[in-house]
């Protein structure tokens, strides 16, 4: 019987040599989840990926709706997550690999000034100087049915001037705002950080291109509406690009259902084009990859993963490498 897709016994049938071993890596996106959460995954889970051959230095955890308090106030429940987290970092911090330094939390960014700055004050509290911003997703689409992972944001959150109030309070504080959203929002959020000029703006996953349901089969055609969108939302000097976040089952390159997983190869060869585009908008500087895990370990492991960023960024200077592995990370999320 073959391994089940995903599964640390699927993901050690593609075994590689480390590529560029001694580049320093900030993974600025990772997630976590207790026993019996959503995707079950510890920061035991996380050590064993970081530590597959990569220098991954530092990470930042990204919200995931884990760990919420079963009771109190609704709009305080989030701030669980980052109780859960900030002891996971703290563990981090005294063991071998890498420090969780950065803790992005999830706050309803529509309530009132009050109860807003009640919960940052919550988070910051509960994660010290881990707590670096919020995201509060925008991601929604017309067919939630067809998506392994599906956004479940109001229609026209991001023109509601709450929620706008609420992402210039982030700025405000010195926090950053994280949007996850699909391609076709991409115009949504270029509106958003016109909006919001102060906030600094992190754009995850390359805004999500969609590529199952009623997107199958249509990622080229995609590609070339992305295109002029990313090159849209480069324009504002707020936003920052993470790379990453390509290999979810709903980004449709079936990776997921085969039978072994793919090379790094492959998924530079498969997904090359979405990284050098965005880099070439947004500037090294601007840019900085991203696990996304264990989102993205559906379809591959960390060692490819990075891997596979590595070879795509084969020919750029050292200089702008250091950017986009890590000190772009570093810069933007506060972590030195």
């Amino acid at each position: 019987m073959s391994p089940t897709p995903g599964s640390p016994e699927w993901l050690d049938q593609v075994r590689e040599e480390v590529v560029d071993p001694d580049q320093r890596i900030v993974d600025p996106h990772h997630h976590l989840w207790p026993d019996g959460g959503a995707l079950p995954y510890g920061l035991d889970d996380l050590d064993g990926d970081t530590a597959d051959g990569h220098n991954v230095v530092a990470t930042v955890f990204v919200e995931c709706h884990a760990a919420y308090r079963s009771d109190g106030p609704s709009h305080l429940r989030s701030v669980g997550e980052t109780e859960f987290v900030a002891a996971a970092a703290e563990r981090s911090a005294t063991r071998p690999g890498p420090e969780i330094k950065g803790i992005v939390a999830n706050a309803d960014l529509t309530l009132d000034p009050a109860a807003l700055d009640e919960v940052l004050d919550a988070h910051a509290e509960a994660g010290g100087d881990r707590f670096k911003g919020i995201r509060h997703a925008l991601a929604r689409d017309d067919e939630p049915e067809t998506l392994r992972i599906a956004g479940r944001a109001p229609a026209g959150l991001s023109e509601n001037e709450a929620f706008r109030a609420g992402v210039r309070r982030l700025g405000e504080r010195g926090l950053t705002y994280d949007s996850w959203h699909y391609h076709h929002q991409n115009g949504q959020f270029a509106d958003l950080a016109s909006a919001c000029p102060d906030t600094t703006m992190i754009l995850d996953h390359f805004g999500t291109p969609i590529g199952v349901g009623r997107f199958a089969g249509r990622l080229d055609e995609i590609f070339e509406t992305w295109k002029d969108d990313i090159a849209r939302i480069a324009e504002r000097p707020n936003v920052v690009a993470k790379l990453g976040g390509l290999a979810m089952p709903d980004n449709g390159y079936g990776w997921h259902e085969r039978s072994t997983p793919p090379s790094s190869d492959e998924v530079a060869e498969a997904q090359g084009r979405w990284y050098r585009h965005t880099i070439e908008c947004f500037g090294p500087e601007r840019c900085m990859f991203e696990s996304n895990f264990p989102v993205d370990r559906f379809s591959l492991s960390y060692q490819v993963a990075w891997n596979a960023m590595k070879k795509m960024t084969a020919d750029d200077s050292p200089a702008d490498r250091e950017h986009m592995f890590a000190a772009t990370a570093e810069r933007i999320y506060s972590l030195t």
